[in-house]
């Protein structure tokens, strides 16, 4: 197929001292022009290998001998035909609709002489075959093309070359079209109502070999999302410990193959339940040596009211006391003591438990016969100065010190 050799009987004539050859490709006008190829320069050499030779074509040679002053006339033409190239494989097939990857499979060859496989790919769009593998071995038959892009199709072919180099004409070509990433999921819904959770729900897969739904997290639409779960079910409840937060959420679907659909596309803002409103402190006084506090609060998700009462036990330790489940929305300490200053914050609670932010602090210093009643805020409420001496209201008498005895 690549090459051709010439023999000829050995030349006795000591006037010799070489020979020229004349090649001519009989397929090829426009090579003749030149007829003269090579020259050998012993009259003993008997043989002659000519390795510039293409495959099924037929060349013609003839000879002149030389020597120092002469050359002979020219042989006979001598023609010869190259053999035709080796043929591929008898039979390819292809395994389609693998995830990202493609398998290719053959006969293999029936010539000894075929060392190894060159394997050809190229796509709709090229218009070249590219070698992107070689297969070692005349007995391997097959191949598996990894690295390829979903849904994607791509066309093979093998060519066959043996131990000499000699490389077979192409196979037949065949076609393999990727696996399909799995369908998307395009409605997904998210609580805005329920108490430290968010509720994420979304439309099941038809993907036939589904595995499971991956559910992503971000603090902004547009921003950086993290898996926080995979889960079979096509709802989630994300527990969330801080009141009126928002997440953006996604879900994507994985497949058998671990293939994942597309996930950027569609998300769902999802909040957890905000805290009730605040109360509003309108009075704080001392009544009959208690201590009485007002507020209001016109949110109707709150059912009671919690307060904090923090006050100095010593120089070095404080104290810091919560009553819960107060239904009304007053409050009256009688647990306090004359020389101590208290501070009092006031806090709604929901049905869910849930406490609202507290309430300016009251600042209560508690003397003998008068309050100090001061408040560490913005807002103030008026102290209570003085009081009416009535015998109804019981309140505490304030007597100038000149009436005393």
């Amino acid at each position: 197929m690549n090459a051709i050799a010439l023999e000829w009987e050995r030349i006795e004539d000591p006037r010799v001292q070489g020979i020229y050859i004349y090649k001519i490709n009989l397929d090829d006008v426009k090579e003749n022009q030149n007829e003269y190829y090579d020259t050998v320069d012993n009259r003993f050499s008997t043989h002659y290998l000519d390795n510039n030779i293409k495959a099924s074509s037929k060349y013609g040679y003839y000879f002149k001998t030389y020597s120092e002053k002469a050359e002979s006339p020219k042989s006979n033409v001598t023609t010869i035909a190259s053999l035709p190239p080796l043929e591929s494989v008898s039979w390819i097939h292809s395994i389609e609709s693998m995830p990202r990857s493609a398998k290719i499979i053959w006969r293999p060859h029936v010539n000894q002489k075929v060392k190894s496989y060159i394997i050809q790919r190229k796509t709709l769009e090229e218009d070249s075959w590219r070698d992107i593998a070689t297969v070692e071995g005349r007995l391997n038959a097959e191949y598996i093309d990894k690295n390829l892009k979903d849904n994607f199709t791509y066309k093979y072919r093998i060519r066959a070359l043996t131990f000499d180099n000699l490389l077979s004409n192409p196979s037949q070509e065949v076609k393999v079209v990727t696996k399909e990433l799995p369908k998307e999921i395009t409605r997904i819904t998210a609580s805005t109502d329920l108490p430290r959770r968010i509720e994420i729900k979304w439309e099941k897969s038809e993907t036939p070999d589904f595995l499971v739904y991956r559910v992503y997290r971000s603090s902004a639409i547009n921003g950086s999302y993290k898996m926080i779960i995979d889960t079979k079910n096509n709802s989630y409840v994300d527990i969330v410990e801080e009141d009126g937060k928002e997440y953006f959420y996604r879900v994507s679907v994985f497949d058998k193959d671990k293939l994942e659909s597309v996930h950027s596309n569609h998300s769902a803002l999802g909040k957890t339940l905000n805290k009730p409103s605040t109360p509003s402190m309108v009075e704080a006084k001392l009544i009959e040596g208690k201590v009485v506090l007002s507020w209001n609060n016109s949110d109707e998700r709150v059912k009671s009211y919690s307060v904090q009462k923090r006050y100095k036990k010593s120089l070095i330790e404080s104290s810091i006391e919560d009553f819960e489940n107060i239904k009304g929305s007053q409050f009256i300490d009688s647990e306090i003591e004359a020389g101590k200053t208290y501070y009092y914050r006031v806090f709604s609670v929901d049905t869910n438990g849930i406490k609202s932010e507290p309430s300016i602090e009251i600042e209560l210093r508690i003397e003998e016969k008068t309050i100090i009643n001061s408040i560490n805020s913005k807002e103030k409420i008026p102290a209570q100065k003085s009081y009416e001496n009535t015998a109804e209201e019981k309140q505490d008498i304030i007597v100038p010190v000149q009436d005393f005895n």
